[in-house]
């Protein structure tokens, strides 16, 4: 899509609707008197993957995370109908600054979707300079972390106060954020 397609998407959009948000790069609003502006989006993107079972937990996360001002990333919640969802997911995973991997007894026996996230948030990480922090492991139960994973990364347990635990992963996130700045 070039940039005049996107503009008139963006324009028949907000025909519709009065703001538009396109991932990744900000909110298109029209005023009363019909101007449009762009409100660039500057937060903090955090993917989350997670095994569909744990999906209520991992929306969980996703509502704490924007109340603290963050940009979750959600499958459920941000793919649209009609989306490529494998490319659209990858492409999300390599615009995140970080990505929280929701391991359970459910995600780390599985084959799937969410083993394919953690290891293309892998690949992901290998790029980034070798103290920098992308993955972020949370159990959120008494499973065992992937040995690969748990030789180098440190996991947070999201069980059993799920509070503690996501003050230590945003503890994490504003320590990079100040070390970034």
């Amino acid at each position: 899509m070039d940039n005049e397609q996107l503009a008139n998407l963006v324009r028949r959009s907000l025909r519709r609707s009065r703001r538009v948000e396109i991932d990744g790069l900000g909110v298109f609003e029209v005023d009363d008197g019909g101007r449009v502006s762009l409100h660039e989006m500057n937060r903090t993107r955090v993917f989350i993957g997670y095994a569909t079972e744990d999906f209520a937990m991992a929306e969980k996360l996703f509502d704490r995370l924007e109340a603290r001002g963050y940009a979750p990333w959600l499958d459920r919640r941000k793919l649209l109908p009609g989306q490529n969802w494998p490319r659209r997911i990858e492409d999300a995973i390599a615009n995140a600054d970080f990505f929280v991997a929701c391991f359970s007894k459910n995600s780390v026996k599985k084959r799937g979707g969410f083993q394919a996230e953690v290891r293309f948030a892998l690949d992901c990480a290998r790029r980034l300079p070798i103290d920098d922090v992308f993955l972020i492991p949370a159990r959120l139960d008494d499973c065992r972390v992937p040995v690969r994973i748990q030789m180098e990364t440190q996991y947070v347990d999201l069980f059993p106060d799920f509070d503690a635990g996501l003050e230590r992963i945003l503890t994490t996130i504003e320590a990079r954020r100040r070390e970034a700045a």
